[in-house]
């Protein structure tokens, strides 16, 4: 790190000394040529970036303080300080990528432009600070300024750009991208309001809106000058183009997409990419001759119906309404995207050659609208021809499924695709009827196979399968996991699996260990480097040399207080957030995801209820069971109901449990509303045990689990997702297995699951549900979670009840094993040195060899 030599003297300002020494300032030494390039007037003006040292970064930061929010540094609020010092990391990145996009455009590579619904991306300034090498600069330019670096980390707002798992893989996998100097744009939506901002009323969830961008976002930036109209709506026609019959659209309406970037540093290597959302405005917002005669709501009808189309996250699509809606959202950034990228070509660009320059991945089935978007251009708009257009399209895709469920492979109506997008409909029928003959030209007249394969469903109502579509256009398609994607291929696709052999790959996921090692956990991060050395963050494999450490009681011995330093740490965030408290002594037991019915929480409430049923009735003493606090973080979809009672029941049952003296405190249920990666990132290194306890063959991957492992917690599971892949590499006495396979899943289902049968057959189990049935945790009124009861008993499709007495079986051993704490903190150490596999930087790389092909260019 270098420092000026002309930091402020005894009795100056920071302020007065920025102005007396200006002159004398020294600029970064990199010019950074215009991207407009060099023969454009405004290259005359090279962009250079702020001076890589402290004294160079109070001046910017003076600088943006004073003309960016209109304030003297002895006049500014928290919140003028953060903006201001946000800014001036910014400033640092914006050089470096000016000069990315200057290479790219001089000399172009095939890049990935990653389609994604949604970005659940954290905070921003340390992972900027982190990849840029800024932080020790940083906090001592603060210090210099009389500032706190912390005050203005505690001012940062999380985006409210996602919601689980996909949002945040989507996240990591931009940040493994720019490390690995990919060019890449990251494509999705400017969400306002993004899904909710989760309260708890009387133990219910309450969705409230997440107005993040209250205050204005410094780490974004508009370019309304980009932007492009998207449209909807109207009708077809065919015309004659010289003799050659073609189609084209007549929308019925447009909207604005405005575009608004983010910068995506890669670690340490200079590289910046970029994160394109897209913000809908109306293209004719107001107008002033019905404001003029008194309808003032008529006058900004338009205007508000078109930003509904980036209002929310996943509106609720119970109604016809939020159906059309999320269809609307879908379209909109995928055209505004595919769009974005072919303006940038140049006009002589060949595109027959459109594969050499990008690959589209669809990361799900949000963006699938896009492949007949893509073909509209290409045959409607540049005149190809059907077949080339459709060759060039079929290897400029690549398609992701997250999902085994069938009800989680989106289908559009027919109804709502033609009054919405009729073009693409057509486009859609032709792809459907082409590839149709092609499965008649291999198998026959089969007409249940073709049925079967058919990109359109006939029942119950005509609709299109948008993972068919996706499958058929892409040139490849993943799963995200090694049992994920064979199912995938056996299970939910089996006839596309056959008909395009080699098609089908695996990717499994990852995370990035520069946010969930190093940011999330110092500590460890710091204890990791003193063992091996620098280097693994960008080459986490290197984790297996911590091996041979977990046998050198000095080395557990402080991995055990980097452990205990983290609880504590997430005991003062919790205090101050919800007023919880994380108890002493007390095994942290973490169950942190989406709330859904195959995810089990149910099952989670089901083994506490039997601890409490254990200790109240008398049947154990409650000394006897080993004292856990068991933390829930989830939020559930607002249309779902099921899932929104579960949330209930285990806040009523935190409620009970944590107020009874008889369990003298040795039980502890937290439920922390409105959960998020800032607060990930203080639960998952704090955590004792994960749970990852889906029902097997339903998670495709999951990637909470990968975070807990490699931070140090052991993981209760069954062999579902990846949890097959981290039991196979930290072996299966560090990991707590319980459980059906999928086979016997599969099997139990053939001969058929009656889930009264094993509330009969365990008393531990009928204690529990009996113990819900009867209102004890809800008033006495029976009523109130009857619906759940029911559930279980008699409906139950995700087998709770199945797995229930393996499940505590298992849990009885985590207890034991807790007992032991030394062998405890060995096996939680060769899970961190086993778990290197789970980089985002290696699911990247794998994505490079066996589907992008696209090479680095650093």
């Amino acid at each position: 790190m270098t420092t000026s030599d002309s930091s402020p003297t005894a009795g100056e300002t920071p302020e007065t000394h920025a102005e007396t020494s200006a002159a004398t300032e020294t600029a970064d030494t990199t010019a950074v040529p215009h991207p407009l390039g060099a023969s454009h007037p405004l290259a005359l003006a090279p962009v250079t970036g702020p001076a890589s040292s402290v004294d160079g970064f109070v001046r910017q930061f003076l600088r943006n303080l004073n003309h960016e929010r209109g304030v003297a540094l002895s006049a500014s609020n928290d919140a003028d300080r953060y903006f201001a010092f946000a800014l001036t990391v910014r400033d640092y990145l914006m050089a470096r990528w000016l000069e990315d996009l200057r290479r790219q455009r001089e000399k172009p590579s095939k890049g990935v432009a990653y389609l994604s619904a949604e970005y659940l991306l954290g905070r921003q300034l340390d992972n900027n600070l982190l990849a840029s090498g800024l932080t020790d600069i940083a906090t001592e330019a603060m210090a210099a300024c009389g500032i706190d670096i912390d005050e203005l980390r505690a001012q940062e707002v999380e985006p409210g750009l996602g919601n689980g798992g996909l949002g945040r893989l989507a996240a990591c996998f931009i940040d493994s991208l720019a490390t690995l100097a990919v060019p890449n744009t990251g494509y999705g939506i400017r969400y306002e309001y993004g899904i909710f901002r989760q309260t708890f009323e009387g133990g219910q969830q309450v969705e409230q809106p997440d107005a993040w961008l209250t205050l204005g976002s410094p780490w974004e930036f508009p370019h309304p000058e980009a932007s492009r109209r998207i449209s909807f709506g109207g009708h077809t026609e065919t015309y004659d183009d010289e003799g050659t019959p073609r189609s084209r659209w007549v929308p019925g309406w447009h909207v604005q997409a405005v575009p608004y970037n983010y910068l995506v540093p890669g670690y340490l290597n200079g590289w910046v990419n970029t994160l394109r959302l897209w913000s809908a405005k109306a293209t004719d917002s107001f107008d002033l001759r019905v404001f003029n005669s008194g309808d003032y709501e008529e006058a900004v009808r338009a205007q508000t119906y078109a930003e509904n189309i980036s209002k929310v996250l996943y509106p609720e699509d119970s109604t016809p309404q939020g159906k059309e809606l999320r269809l609307q959202q879908q379209y909109f950034f995928a055209a505004a995207s595919i769009g974005d990228f072919l303006e940038q070509l140049p006009d002589d660009f060949d595109l027959t050659t459109l594969p050499d320059r990008i690959i589209f991945q669809l990361n799900d089935t949000h963006p699938v609208i896009g492949v007949p978007e893509l073909m509209r251009v290409l045959v409607d708009e540049k005149k190809l021809e059907w077949d080339a257009a459709w060759a060039i399209t079929q290897k400029c895709f690549a398609y992701t499924c997250h999902t085994l469920l069938p009800e989680a492979l989106e289908v559009w109506s027919v109804d709502l695709l033609g009054r919405l997008l009729p073009r693409q409909l057509e486009i859609i029928y032709r792809i459907n009827e082409e590839f149709l003959d092609e499965v008649r030209e291999r198998y026959g007249d089969d007409e249940m196979r073709i049925r079967n394969m058919s990109i359109i469903s006939e029942f119950p109502d005509r609709s299109v399968r948008m993972a068919y579509l996706a499958t058929v256009a892409s040139s490849k398609v993943n799963g995200v996991a090694k049992l994920h994607s064979q199912l995938l291929r056996e299970k939910v696709l089996p006839d596309f699996n056959e008909f395009y052999p080699g098609k089908f790959t695996n990717v499994t996921n990852g995370v990035t260990p520069r946010r969930f090692i190093r940011l999330a956990n110092p500590g460890l991060s710091d204890l990791i480097t003193e063992a091996i050395g620098t280097g693994w963050l960008t080459d986490l494999e290197r984790l297996r040399e911590l091996e041979t450490y977990a046998e050198n009681p000095d080395f557990r011995a402080a991995f055990a207080e980097v452990k205990a330093a983290n609880k504590r740490r997430l005991d003062r965030v919790m205090r101050d957030r919800d007023g919880f408290e994380i108890s002493d002594g007390h095994l942290l037991d973490a169950m942190v995801k989406r709330l859904h019915e195959y995810k089990r929480q149910m099952l989670k409430v089901l083994h506490i209820v039997t601890e409490y049923e254990r200790v109240v009735s008398g049947r154990v003493a409650a000394s006897d069971i080993q004292p856990r606090t068991f933390i829930f973080g989830a939020k559930a979809a607002p249309g779902y109901v099921m899932a929104k009672r579960i949330i209930h029941l285990i806040n009523a049952v935190g409620e009970v449990v944590n107020a009874d003296p008889r369990v003298e405190g040795r039980l502890k249920v937290l439920f922390t509303p409105n959960y998020n990666v800032t607060l990930a990132e203080r639960v998952i290194p704090a955590a004792d045990l994960s749970e990852q306890i889906s029902l097997a063959g339903k998670e495709a991957s999951g990637t909470g689990n990968m975070k807990f492992a490699l931070n140090g917690a052991l993981t209760i599971g069954t062999d579902d997702g990846a949890n097959v892949e981290i039991r196979e590499l930290v072996g299966d006495e560090n990991f707590f297995l319980f459980g059906m396979s999928e086979p016997e899943v599969e099997a139990l289902w053939a001969r058929g699951y009656k889930p009264a049968e094993f509330y009969q057959a365990d008393e531990n189990l009928r204690r529990a549900i009996d113990l819900i049935a009867s209102g004890a945790f809800s008033g006495g009124d029976k009523s109130v979670f009857e619906p759940i009861v029911s559930n279980l008993l008699y409906d139950d499709r995700f087998m709770v009840l199945a797995d229930y007495s393996s499940y505590i079986a298992e849990q009885a051993k985590v207890d034991a094993a807790y007992a032991d704490q030394d062998a405890w903190t060995h096996a939680a150490i060769l899970n961190v040195a086993r778990c290197g596999f789970f980089s985002s930087d290696r699911s990247i790389r794998d994505y490079i060899a066996r589907i992008w092909h696209t090479p680095p260019v650093l």
